[in-house]
């Protein structure tokens, strides 16, 4: 076996109404959505992140910053993909990854299968490596007052 390594990501953004909820590629329903330089994306911001560090390459922000006008708007499947490009280069490929997104509403249950699907694109790994959960934070803090949203997110590497 060769040698693996395991990453921790976390994510957060403040929910803002009016404003489009991007979770996992997928376009939600909800009065109001994540900030952010990109789209906002939290689940996929807490992937990048939990690879980059399994693969000692700094965060997200170190690659794709907010102060770049080339990632305005931008996919957060893009920063993906630019992500596992990297860790290929280096000789790394994805195990697994495990996500846990805290969030009041919208539920998102109904979209985790359509969300495993982009991630799994954007990443080039199969949905079956893929886990992705929620949970409410029982309506306690920024969080239960629907003021922003998070992700964590795990994962392993191993080298190739």
């Amino acid at each position: 076996m060769g040698k693996i390594k395991v990453g921790f990501g976390f994510d957060v953004h403040q929910l803002k109404a009016g404003h489009p909820f991007v979770l996992g590629g997928v376009n939600l329903e909800h009065h109001s959505g994540a900030y952010g330089h990109s789209d906002a994306d939290v689940l996929v911001h807490a992937i990048c992140d939990a690879l980059l560090g399994a693969a000692n390459l700094r965060d997200i922000g170190y690659h794709f910053s907010n102060k770049d006008d080339r990632w305005k708007g931008i996919s957060s499947l893009i920063l993906l993909h630019e992500v596992t490009s990297l860790l290929s280069e280096k000789g790394w490929s994805i195990g697994n990854i495990d996500a846990m997104v805290c969030l009041e509403a919208p539920k998102i249950n109904p979209h985790i299968p359509e969300m495993k699907v982009h991630i799994a694109k954007a990443a080039g790994i199969s949905e079956e490596d893929i886990s992705i959960k929620a949970t409410t934070n029982e309506q306690m803090g920024f969080i239960g007052r629907e003021e922003g949203v998070v992700a964590y997110a795990v994962c392993l590497l191993e080298k190739l």
